[in-house]
Formats: C-alpha cells, structure tokens, sequence
C-alpha cells in the first residue's frame, strides 16, 4: 500500500506514520486493527473480502473469522457513527466489508522540521567537505566535530559516516610527522568507511573514501583492497576527478600516471595531479618530464597574494628544486625552496611535512657549497618543525629517534645509508639502498632516490646505477 494520508468525518488515517487521529489527537490502535482499517479506508465504497483483509491484519498468520470479526467490532467502537448515526464499516453478508463513509486522500507532504532533518547531513557533508579540501588543521578540527554530531544525530545516514571518515583521516594525516601518529584516528576513519559502503553500497564517494583510507594505514595487506575500492567508486562515477585523484595517491608507476592525467582531464591544472604524475617521472629518471608537470602545477595556482584556492600548491616548488638541484643549477634550486617556504607558511595539513624537507633540503645545498655551518642551521630548523626527520638528525650525526612511531623500514635504511655518505663511503651507501630495494613489496620505496640532495646520485652515476635501475624498473 503506497504511503499518504486519508481524512474521513473528523479522523485522519496516516500511512507513513502508522498513526490515526481526531481533531489533532491520537488514539491508541494495534498494528493488525491498523492495518485492517488502512486496507478499507484505502478501498473506500468498494467490498473487500474477509481473506483480503486477514492477509492485511495477520500476514501470514493462520487465524479465523473471529479474529477478524473481533477487529471490525473494536474499529467500530474506536471510531463511532458520522452522519445520520451510520457506522463507517458496513458488513456485507458472505462476502466481507465495506467502509462507507466519504473518505478524502491527503497528499503526504513533510514538515518544516523533517526537511531540515533530512537535511541536516547532507549540509554539514558539503560544509564540512568544504573545510576539509582547505586542508586548514583548524579547519579540519571544526568539521570533524561537525560530522560526529551528524553521526549521533543520524546514525544510518551513509553521508554522515562518509564525511566522519574523511575528517578522521584527515586528522591522521595532520599528526603523521608526530612522533606518535593519531592511529586511533586513522581506525575510525576506516570503521566509518566501511560503515558508510554498508549503509549505501552504490555510493561512489563511500568506496573512494574507503580505498583512500586503506591505502594511508601503510599496510601492504591493505593495498589491493585499496585499490579495488577505488576501482569501484571510478566504476561507479567515472566522471569525479577525486575517485582519479585517490587512486593516483595509493598507486604506483603506469597506474599513478594515468590516474593523474585522468584527473587533470577532468579537472585541468589541478596542481597536486601534476605532483602526483611528477614522482613517477622521478623515479624513473624522467627528470625533464618531472619538471615540466610540475612548472605546469604552479603555472595555474593564483600569486601568493591572491585568496586561497582548496588544496594549493604545496610542495611542487621543493620538488622541482630538488630537480634543479639534482642537475646542477644550485641558484634555481635555491629560488625554489625559499618559494616552497613561502608557500609553507599558510595554514596547511602538510606545511609543517614541506618546510621541513625544504629546510632539510637547503642544507644539503649548503654542504655541498662547503658551508657546514648554514648547513647545520638549516638542518636544526628542519628539526625544529619534526623533531623526528630522519635524514636532518643523520646530517646533524644525531640519533635516530627510536621512541617515535611511523618510521619505515626503508627510512632506516636510508639513514644508514646516509651515515655512509657523509663519512665519503658512496658505494656502501648504494649497496645498502639497492638490497632494500631488492626486498622492499611492490610500490613507491625510494621514489626520491635520484633527486635525493644529501645522496647526490647524479654526481656519482656508476656507483648507483644498479640501484637506479632497479628503481626504474618498480615505476614502471
């Protein structure tokens, strides 16, 4: 029976809400009475058989006329008589009953306060979408309040749990570089993604959400279903650049590639698509290919002083003057960084990430200028934004930080391979990279090997070519 409402004498008989009324005031009805009247009311003027209306009151339920006899009796108690003392349901011997009075169909129509119910998370998920895609820390911390309230308030609402789970892994992404992540963080984003695909499994946005999350745990187990995720929210919506977007960032090689320019098909310009195209073309040694997506990214961000854009450009002008750097033009590369730093200054979930390999970066610079002690500051400022950065403490001879949490086995190698470096023994340093690239699963490990500033590969392209190589071969 279709949903709507009818109004007969001075009752309104409502199907949505399973409730009948006289004159505004609800009267207390059983289910099975209910829905025998709902099926009389609803066949106004016309018989309706006596089995017809048991299916309707008792479903399956084998009973006897009785059953049904004592349920027309109580409805005709409920209800009274309306014009010239008539009762409402009229017993048509051998054949059932008929409800008789006029009955008038009431279009179902919602409230003012259940429209803004329904409502309510659809407007805090493009609100809250729209601070996340600032990626302002402080942005995010108000949407992630934001969707929590949604969830309490609808807890089987696929788009409430959809945008917790980006403001949670977004909040992850905000503390990666402490020396210890907010794990607990990235786990609700992943709970409230799977949540949100349970509640909507045809939600293209709820896969890619979840593909994206899966694929920022780290977990090589993790990775195919991160994959296949996405696959599914492109399958679904192959016209949303950010289901393109997300696959590119938890892929490698052909498949970043060509999720980033899918991207860039569907959204021209878009700076952190040509970053993500740019680190492949690293890895394989592409470093023109590299440089031109890069200066292409920058070439359609707006002047620092022109208003914000979502996302922004960060850390296209540190790469390309670690490629600058890398062929020798230290002036350019020099240029880039200090851009970078500009850059950096403004609120950004990855600032403190780009400075500090910026500054990092410029120390590498400045030690291959012979100048140890504006190396050794720039090195501490690294510091000073992530205590913890593995390559600015090898530079500075400092420890690692064993207490700090997210360190891959690769880092350590690569600080190992540092330490060798710096003491003039190039060759251990390659042997060590190229046995971890030997091991390493599939992906992007060592992607920044050949513009790497302490390591200077370039410089030295004998003694890493085993290691380039390999590395080449995995982007492929």
């Amino acid at each position: 029976m279709s949903a709507g409402a009818f109004a007969f004498g001075p009752f309104e008989l409502d199907l949505s809400r399973r409730r009948l009324t006289v004159a505004g005031e609800p009267l207390s009805l059983s289910d099975r009475h209910f829905d025998v009247l709902s099926a009389l009311v609803a066949q106004a003027g016309r018989i309706v058989a006596k089995d017809d209306l048991v299916r309707a009151g008792w479903q399956d339920v084998a009973v006897g006329d009785n059953s049904l006899e004592q349920a027309i009796s109580g409805l005709r108690k409920l209800l009274g008589e309306h014009e010239g003392g008539v009762v409402f349901i009229e017993t048509v011997a051998r054949r059932g009953y008929r409800f008789v009075a006029p009955v008038v169909r009431i279009a179902a129509r919602e409230s003012d306060a259940a429209l803004e119910a329904l409502l309510a998370p659809h407007r805090a998920f493009v609100e809250g979408r729209a601070a996340l895609e600032s990626l302002d820390p402080a942005q995010v911390a108000g949407a992630l309040g934001v969707f929590e309230e949604a969830v309490r308030a609808v807890p089987d609402h696929a788009v409430a749990h959809l945008g917790l789970a980006t403001a949670c892994v977004m909040r992850y992404e905000t503390t990666r570089a402490d020396p210890s992540p907010d794990r607990q963080a990235l786990a609700r984003a992943e709970h409230h993604a799977r949540e949100s695909c349970r509640l909507d499994p045809d939600a293209a946005e709820s896969w890619a959400t979840l593909g994206f999350v899966l694929g920022q745990t780290g977990d090589p187990s993790h990775h195919v279903d991160a994959l296949a995720a996405l696959q599914r929210a492109k399958t679904l919506e192959p016209s949303n650049w950010r289901h393109h977007f997300r696959y590119a960032s938890v892929s490698w090689g052909e498949e970043r590639l060509r999720a980033s320019h899918r991207t860039l098909a569907l959204l021209p310009g878009f700076p952190l698509a040509q970053w993500m195209a740019a680190t492949v073309w690293v890895a394989r040694q592409r470093l023109e290919d590299a440089s031109q997506a890069l200066t292409t990214g920058l070439e359609s961000e707006p002047d620092l002083a022109a208003p914000r854009t979502r996302f922004g450009a960060i850390a296209l002008h540190w790469l390309r003057g670690l490629i600058r750097l890398a062929e020798g033009d230290e002036a350019g590369a020099l240029a880039d960084f200090e851009r970078e730093l500009e850059v950096s200054a403004a609120p950004h979930l990855y600032a403190r990430e780009c400075a500090a390999n910026t500054h990092y970066a410029i120390g590498a610079l400045y030690l291959r200028q012979g100048r140890p002690a504006d190396a050794a500051v720039a090195f501490e400022r690294a510091l000073e934004r992530i205590p913890k950065h593995p390559m600015a403490r090898a530079a500075l001879h400092l420890p690692p930080r064993t207490a700090d949490e997210g360190a891959t086995a690769f880092e350590m190698v690569s600080v190992q391979a540092a330490e060798h470096v710096l003491a003039g023994e190039y060759e251990q340093a390659a042997q060590l990279i190229d046995a971890a690239l030997t091991i390493a699963p599939p992906g992007n490990a060592a992607w920044l090997l050949p513009v790497e500033p302490l390591f200077a590969v370039a410089t030295r392209p004998t003694i890493w070519s085993t290691a380039l190589a390999r590395l080449r071969h995995r982007a492929v």
